[in-house]
């Protein structure tokens, strides 16, 4: 406190320019929230509230950006399923004119005209699949793979994809092929007195009194990995299941493998010496494999006899409503036998005449005195949209690995050739339906990030605003009364000056 009286120091007037200072710098603070709207304009007016704010900010644009880029990635995905649905357009066509091949009502040229449209139509799905680019890059060629769609504001907040190739020549019929004369590669397994089974026609060989000196194979588990990673085994029994039994069991498992089996049983048979009276003998049945030595039968056990191929032929196709086994005679003159749905031939009392297998290892049937039987099994193909594997293939007569008959390679100048275009048609649209599902799966999966991504930044958005947005009624309030101080310390400096002057009325 001054001295009463002095002229020197005036504290009054110096604690009114302190308020009048403090006044001041609240009024331009909050005059600035008011002009800019926000709380925090600098570091200084709250410096944890401003490193908040800055990390709400950073957040906020990185979402930002990632929507875009999400939005860009749908684009994508619309640009490149509309092309594939141009390709199946184009494959279902190729389908109609399989069928129509198929027919064997063609003429040559016809069937040469057909097939001048299939090369035109499968040029047209390499010509798309070749051709269809987003911002320059392509997309259905087979190069699109692994590329990441960045879909967050974080590392590590991403979406890869990868689109196969779709061009003619790399979607068809994936299908396991043959490894050379085993269980399941249309094969002969003789029966003996012991009931024991051969694995292969290689493994048989003749005995003494028309039996068979045979070897065995074990059950086995053989494993499927598709093309999508999906993995399963079967249990086999390959010393009596039929080809139609391991098919079966392999569509069980589709689902889970994409993989799918056909199964078909065909032998080619010479007639041997025939009996003493000119005559074959012997009794014939499907059989399911699942039972006993020649597996449970099917059908009717028919009794053949006759001395012609032509005449085994006329007696077995007589009742191929009941047995489905069906007969033909080559150009060779050498029988066909044919049980379409892959069960088991089951050859048995052959007491006249002898049968013998063309092609291979050459086994007879029947030989000398007696009777001695065989199981025909047949042969089962693996099939399926994607490259697949197989694990202990060579049990059961197969490749370890699929080989792909493309879309590009079929060829429906023939019946034979419209027949296979039919089922490589089926799974190139296979392959291009399982492509574009995939697509519209990870459409979906990023539509649902977008609307994720904006509900998040809806909600960053009111939380910034909390940190850092003005109250303005508040902040109003405070102006008024910040500025009815400044104008009370004026008028308080004002009031002390004239006191200081009143002093001067006392010098003489």
């Amino acid at each position: 406190m001054s001295a009463v009286g002095s002229i020197l120091t005036n504290t009054g007037a110096l604690q009114a320019l302190n308020s009048i200072s403090n006044t001041s710098n609240s009024t331009n603070n909050l005059e600035s929230q008011l002009s800019s709207g926000l709380s925090i304009n600098s570091p200084a007016d709250n410096p944890a509230g401003f490193i908040t704010a800055q990390g709400f900010t950073s957040q906020l644009n990185g979402l930002t950006q990632a929507i875009s880029n999400a939005n860009q990635g749908v684009s994508l995905l619309q640009t490149a399923q509309g092309a594939i649905t141009q390709q199946i357009g184009v494959v279902q066509q190729l389908n109609s004119l399989s069928v129509q091949a198929a027919n064997g009502t063609q003429t040559p040229s016809e069937a040469q005209s057909l097939q001048n449209l299939v090369g035109q139509l499968t040029g047209q799905v390499s010509t798309i699949a070749n051709q269809t680019q987003f911002n320059n890059i392509s997309l259905l060629n087979g190069s699109f793979s692994g590329v990441q769609f960045q879909v967050g504001a974080n590392e590590g907040q991403t979406q890869t994809l990868s689109i196969s190739n779709t061009s003619a020549s790399a979607i068809g019929m994936n299908a396991s092929t043959v490894n050379g004369a085993t269980v399941y590669g249309t094969n002969v397994k003789a029966t003996s007195a012991a009931v024991t089974l051969a694995a292969s026609a290689a493994k048989i060989a003749s005995g003494a009194a028309g039996k068979f000196t045979v070897a065995t194979t074990a059950a086995t588990e053989v494993s499927i990995t598709g093309g999508t990673g999906g993995n399963a085994s079967v249990a086999t029994n390959t010393k009596q299941e039929s080809a139609a039994t391991l098919a079966s069991a392999i569509n069980n498992l589709s689902g889970t493998t994409g993989v799918q089996a056909q199964a078909t049983t065909s032998i080619t048979l010479a007639l041997g010496t025939a009996g003493a009276n000119g005559a074959y003998a012997f009794n014939i049945q499907a059989g399911t494999g699942t039972g006993g030595t020649n597996g449970s039968a099917l059908g009717t056990k028919q009794t053949i006899d006759a001395s012609s191929a032509a005449g085994i032929a006329s007696q077995i196709n007589g009742q191929s409503p009941t047995s489905g086994i069906t007969a033909a005679v080559n150009t060779a003159g050498n029988l066909v036998l044919t049980q379409a749905a892959g069960q088991n031939i089951n050859i048995t009392g052959t007491s006249s005449g002898s049968l013998k297998t063309v092609g291979g290892a050459a086994s007879t049937i029947k030989t000398g005195a007696g009777t001695a039987s065989a199981v025909i099994q047949g042969q089962v193909q693996f099939q399926s949209s994607g490259g697949f594997t197989l694990g202990n293939a060579s049990n059961i007569g197969l490749a370890s690995k699929s080989t792909l008959t493309a879309l590009s390679q079929i060829n429906v100048s023939t019946t034979a050739g419209a027949n296979t275009a039919i089922n490589v048609v089926k799974y190139a649209l296979g392959a291009l339906n399982n492509q574009g599902g995939q697509l519209g799966a990870v459409q979906q999966a990023l539509g649902a990030n977008i609307n994720n991504l904006n509900t998040t930044s809806q909600n960053l958005t009111t939380a910034l605003g909390v940190v850092q947005d003005a109250n303005i009624p508040a902040v109003s309030n405070k102006l008024t009364e910040a500025q009815i101080q400044a104008q009370a310390g004026v008028a308080a400096l004002k009031s002390s000056t004239q006191l200081q002057q009143s002093y001067l009325s006392l010098l003489p």
